[in-house]
């Protein structure tokens, strides 16, 4: 059986990754459709599908669909997933908008696929989260996760084209000896890190830092697991990396540790400091695995406690690979 798949957010880096991966992973296609603003509705595009021409995502007609691929804002995600959905066409949707809807599923295949159910809407996670989600969640189900502490380095790719662009543009203006400008980030990117991603909450922390507390939460169907973050932006153009500490409820030891991470899906080990190999950005892009490596015994909280490093792509596991698994467990 084949489907009629449309992306909308076509021209944007999440859909011209789900692009790629439906097709690099034979996804069972009739038909792709692409959508996206009226701006550049009628423009024709090639693809790995052949030319497409774009449609206004706005004229969308769900019924001729079974499943559309949500890659654009919040806003307009909740403006139009009813209408999708009513029209029987599933939804799955990479905006912030549903995921802390407790009616819509917020998965990652790899842990709980079972949670769609007979959902047409099903909410992709944030990239932050989906990166560490599948190290931690494997952890959490042989030694029970009691505190969990990440610092990220996060590439400026997260923040769109947009970000990437204003990365490229600064960084030649810095070593031209140019005035050094921001419009997509709070500062400067260029030989920079800022420990500033998304709104300061009430809290202070920051809406992205939340983010990856409320979703591993809803995800492990682990409401009151203690966890702190603190995103920081630098100056990469692809992968996000994170330093994730744990406190377990049993005790641990690094050698069985790195043994359950290598025969984990969806995890590549890399984990040889005598031959310095660990996880790094430059490695991990365009990988659909998540790195994992630097895995070690936590001096704070000795044989209950785990440090380890991942990278992960997150244009990939944080968005557009997820969101493809998740329309190959429909």
């Amino acid at each position: 059986m084949s489907y009629n798949v449309g992306i909308m957010g076509a021209t944007g880096a999440v859909g011209k990754e789900i692009i790629e991966v439906l097709h690099e992973r034979n996804f069972p296609v009739e038909q792709l459709r692409l959508f996206a603003s009226e701006r550049s509705a009628g423009k024709t595009i090639d693809t790995l599908f052949g030319s497409i021409t774009i449609e206004n995502a706005d004229m969308a007609d769900y019924s001729q669909l079974n499943i559309a691929f949500f890659a654009i804002s919040g806003d307009w995600s909740k403006k139009n997933a009813e209408k999708a959905t009513s029209a029987d066409c599933y939804v799955i949707d990479n905006s912030s908008a549903f995921r802390y809807d407790d009616k819509v599923p917020l998965v990652v295949p790899e842990i709980n696929a079972d949670a769609i159910g007979n959902s047409k809407l099903i909410a992709n996670p944030n990239c932050t989260t989906a990166i560490a989600a599948i190290p931690l969640y494997a952890l959490h189900k042989k030694y029970g996760l009691k505190k969990v502490i990440i610092s990220t380095y996060q590439a400026t790719s997260g923040a769109g084209a947009a970000g990437m662009s204003e990365l490229t543009e600064e960084t030649k203006n810095y070593l031209e000896g140019k005035e050094v400008k921001n419009k997509v980030f709070a500062h400067p990117i260029a030989f920079n890190t800022i420990p500033h991603i998304d709104s300061f909450q009430e809290n202070d922390y920051t809406r992205e830092e939340m983010k990856v507390v409320w979703e591993t939460r809803k995800i492990f169907s682990e409401p009151d697991i203690p966890i702190s973050c603190t995103c920081v932006r630098i100056p990469t153009m692809r992968v996000h990396g994170e330093s994730i500490v744990i406190e377990t409820e049993r005790s641990i030891d690094p050698v069985d540790a790195k043994k359950l991470l290598g025969q984990v899906e969806g995890i590549e080990l890399k984990d040889d400091i005598e031959h310095n190999i660990y996880p790094m950005p430059l490695n991990a892009t365009k990988k659909y695995d998540v790195e994992v490596g630097r895995i070690r015994q936590n001096l704070v909280f000795g044989d209950h406690g785990l440090e380890f490093f991942v990278c992960g792509d997150q244009i990939l596991k944080g968005a557009a690979l997820n969101a493809v698994q998740i329309a190959e467990k429909l």
